[in-house]
């Protein structure tokens, strides 16, 4: 008697999840990786207040340029997550953190081409956003099929919370460069890093002659570099999806879970972006002799230890018995319901201390949710849960600010958003899996 077709599925996903001391490797440079896709995400909006006064921005222009980035990031999630499920995240990863680290090193170039500055570097952000857009959606592919479930929410927070940890880098040392050598330099600073992590994954990590094909005596069945072009070939060709990569779209749709979970990543990608973005000009204009390596540190420092505890707790409870989705939503009652408290709080101060305190708060909470939603994607649909992080937009965190003309509106904005995630996810969020069906049908 043959086992049931969703054990055999179950059975085949377990022996390509990595090994311990794999796992270990591929989260340290996943780590690394995150932070550098964020030094070179918050380049712009560290320099944002320099380069209005060198090219004359006002701030509706500024605003435009800062949310160029979020039109393109939306339009590649799907994308990513398909190939991600297709091919690999980890060579869809490689191929975007190389395109996006030259764009990043060109940013400079590009904006003294001609007079138009502005039109110049909307062009730049919209295509630094189309290629860090496929990053996320292939790295929530790769940890769902490579990283054992009880051990998957911390290797989730532990490499988004790079996301932190790279705001931290260039809040740091790029106002530091900000201030010595300007602007330029600190795209030169966060593009050149990202190349060199680059080399370093495919010299050592994708390459059958790589020091990282043995690891501690065990044997990595790592695929060929030349695996890396079928990301464009399949683009290209429109190959039809294989049979065991169907994604059942109508079962998925069909599902009340699936919905509150959509809905609650887009709450929590608006309110992190519209803060990841706007945080330093609101700090300068609100607080002008206020000092930039304060206001752009101290909230992503608190945010590093966050993230980690969340995933150690998230695991620690899950361990100890308690239901997936209990602790799936509590870590949302933290990372959507009480960080909006503080960002209400950020909207009605006056006081530089208790705004850093606020923000802090605020951000460092939101860093549960990799613990939270994050997971929960990939709790209800391992097999596509690319598919399913790519369906979420985050284009409105643009929108919002542009067309909000006070920061107490855009703080309670933030704040009702992720109330709405939130209350939709404790209502309907689920962990069970719900694409196991033999029955899988195409897009």
């Amino acid at each position: 008697m043959q086992p049931p077709p969703d054990e055999t599925r179950r059975d085949a996903a377990e022996d390509t999840q990595w090994s311990r001391p794999e796992c270990q490797v591929w989260t340290g440079t996943l780590l690394l990786g995150t932070c550098l896709l964020y030094c070179a995400r918050v380049s712009m909006p560290v320099c944002a207040a320099s380069m209005s006064q060198d090219f004359g921005w006002n701030k509706k222009e500024a605003g435009v340029v800062l949310s160029s980035f979020f039109w393109g990031y939306c339009l590649t999630q799907v994308v990513g997550g398909h190939l991600g499920d297709r091919i690999g995240g980890e060579k869809v990863i490689l191929l975007s953190a190389s395109a996006w680290g030259f764009i990043t090193v060109a940013t400079p170039l590009l904006a003294h081409l001609g007079s138009a500055h502005l039109a110049f570097m909307t062009f730049s952000r919209i295509l630094t956003g189309l290629l860090q857009g496929v990053y996320f959606p292939a790295l929530t592919s790769l940890l769902s099929q490579k990283v054992r479930e009880s051990e998957r929410a911390f290797t989730y927070s532990t490499v988004g919370a790079g996301s932190q940890f790279g705001t931290l880098v260039t809040g740091a040392v790029g106002s530091l460069l900000l201030d010595w050598y300007g602007w330029p330099s600190v795209f030169y600073f966060s593009g050149g890093l990202t190349l060199l992590w680059v080399g370093y994954v495919y010299r050592c990590l994708l390459s059958e002659r790589g020091p990282s094909s043995h690891l501690d005596g065990f044997h990595v069945d790592l695929p060929p570099p030349s695996d890396l072009i079928l990301a464009l070939g399949i683009l290209a060709q429109g190959l039809p999806v294989s049979r065991h990569t169907k994604v059942p779209w109508r079962q998925l749709f069909r599902k009340p879970s699936v919905w509150a979970a959509i809905i609650s990543q887009l709450s929590a990608a608006c309110s992190f972006f519209i803060l990841l973005s706007w945080l330093p000009t609101f700090f300068k204009e609100t607080f002008p002799s206020s000092k930039g390596w304060v206001f752009n540190v101290v909230p992503w420092l608190v945010a590093i230890p966050a993230s980690l505890l969340s995933g150690l707790l998230s695991d620690h409870l899950i361990n100890q018995g308690y239901r997936t989705i209990t602790v799936r939503k509590f870590m949302q009652v933290m990372g959507l319901g009480l960080s909006s408290v503080f960002a209400l709080c950020l909207g009605h101060t006056s006081s530089f201390c208790n705004s850093v305190v606020f923000a802090s708060a605020s951000i460092g909470l939101q860093t549960f949710n990799h613990s939270g939603i994050s997971v929960n994607i990939q709790d209800l649909a391992p097999s596509c849960a690319g598919f399913l992080f790519g369906v979420v937009g985050v284009c409105l965190g643009g929108y919002l600010i542009e067309t909000t003309g006070s920061w107490t509106s855009v703080f309670n904005l933030v704040a009702t958003i992720s109330s709405l995630g939130l209350c939709t996810f404790l209502v309907f969020g689920k962990a069970q899996r719900v694409d196991l069906s033999p029955a899988h049908e195409d897009l």
